[in-house]
């Protein structure tokens, strides 16, 4: 019975030692995606690292085109999308103000427990700015990351 005891307390803590092993060798500026294939890139706590444009106008703007930020898998779907967004200025530099609109629009996904992922919605402002505009943001699946037509990469301090 000892021997069970002793036996069942190191397997409790090889198991919760190796599970810290994992999270504390990760790259502090990379966070994984949903699929593994595609990490994103911190520059800070809020806001990932986007220096590829889009060439397609309709990426982000289209939901069979949505922005790919992954993080669901991990819980950090919706702060990747904040992340997302928080990189972007307008096409002058401006800060941009946002908020959620809601889910929509299923796009089929392997990385979701359904088939398919849910996309949300987000209105985008900018000082100056005549229109709302739209962007479609999937958190299931991740792909390099672009900044869409009409936007531009914020600047952070160094």
């Amino acid at each position: 019975m000892k021997n069970t005891i002793i036996t069942l307390f190191a397997f409790i803590v090889l198991t919760a030692c190796g599970s810290q092993k994992a999270m504390v060798s990760k790259k502090p500026n990379e966070t994984s995606s949903s699929n593994g294939k595609h990490p994103q890139i911190l520059v800070n706590s809020y806001a990932f690292l986007v220096e590829k444009y889009a060439d397609d106008k309709t990426y982000g703007f289209e939901p069979q085109n949505a922005i790919k930020v992954g993080g669901a898998a991990e819980s950090e779907g919706p702060t990747n999308e904040r992340r997302f967004l928080n990189a972007l200025a307008g096409p002058n530099g401006e800060e941009l103000d946002y908020h959620r609109l809601g889910s929509c629009c299923p796009q089929p996904s392997k990385n979701s427990s359904f088939g398919q992922a849910m996309l949300d919605k987000y209105a985008l402002y900018y000082e100056g700015s005549n229109d709302t505009l739209v962007i479609y943001i999937n958190m299931y699946d991740s792909e390099k990351l672009m900044i869409p037509k009409g936007f531009k990469a914020r600047n952070f301090p160094n």
